[in-house]
C-alpha cells in the first residue's frame, strides 16, 4: 500500500513510467532526480502521508525503498 503510493508519487512528481520505479530504484541515479526535484519530492510524500521528514534524514533518502522505509517505521 505505502509502496504503491510512492510510487504514484514518484511517477506524477518526476514524469516517469510506474513500470520503471522498483524499492531499490535511485532517485538521482536511474530516474534523474536533481536536488530541486527531491526536495519537492519530500515535500509531496509529507503532504500526502501528513507527516514532517527532517532535513537530515530527508537528504538519506536515496532510493525509493529509503522512502518506503522511512514512511512504514514513521506512520
Amino acid at each position: 500500500m505505502i509502496f504503491e503510493k510512492v510510487v504514484e508519487l514518484i511517477a506524477n512528481e518526476l514524469s516517469v513510467s510506474k513500470e520503471e520505479i522498483k524499492m531499490e530504484t535511485h532517485l538521482q541515479n536511474d530516474l534523474g532526480a536533481d536536488s530541486l526535484d527531491a526536495v519537492e519530492l519530500i515535500m509531496t510524500v509529507e503532504e500526502e502521508f501528513d507527516l514532517s521528514i527532517p532535513d537530515d534524514l530527508a537528504q538519506g533518502l536515496k532510493t525509493v525503498g529509503d522512502i518506503v522505509r522511512y514512511l512504514e517505521a514513521n506512520k
